[in-house]
């Protein structure tokens, strides 16, 4: 499916760090996964604010949703499964953690890179991926 234009990208976004709350918020709860339930709760926390800054980033720019069309960007890229993490042993939920922060950071460096000509959105899209970097460098010096 298509990321048509400035709404389009933003409600991706949105969809995307509810998903990671999620998926994070029952990485805490697995029991499998105790040894790394503050890590899982404080990145869910950061899906949380990251959630708040894109609602953010709409309200502030709601007049810029009626710009040109976005072309050649498409959801499919940036979908991945991220269910089940209640059930994953500590190790999977490590792995999969780290492929979502990298599919968020690469998702909202190509948004970035679309909305270029809305300088202050690119900028906190940019800023969103800056952070999902450094939640992959912490995952990657977790001792497993």
């Amino acid at each position: 499916m298509p990321l048509e234009n400035f709404g389009s990208i933003l409600n991706f976004a949105e969809e995307l760090e509810k998903q990671d709350q999620q998926f994070y918020a029952a990485a805490a709860q697995n029991p499998a996964c105790a040894a790394y339930r503050t890590l899982f709760a404080e990145l869910g926390a950061d899906a949380a604010r990251n959630l708040a800054t894109v609602q953010r980033i709409r309200r502030e720019y709601v007049t810029e949703m009626i710009l040109e069309p976005v072309q050649d960007f498409a959801r499919g890229p940036f979908c991945e499964a991220c269910s089940g993490a209640a059930g994953m042993r500590a190790a999977e939920a490590l792995e999969a953690a780290t492929r979502l922060e990298a599919r968020a950071d690469r998702y909202y460096a190509e948004a970035a890179e679309k909305l270029k000509a809305l300088i202050e959105v690119a900028r906190s899209l940019k800023t969103l991926g800056k952070n999902r970097k450094a939640h992959i460098a912490r995952l990657m010096n977790v001792k497993r």
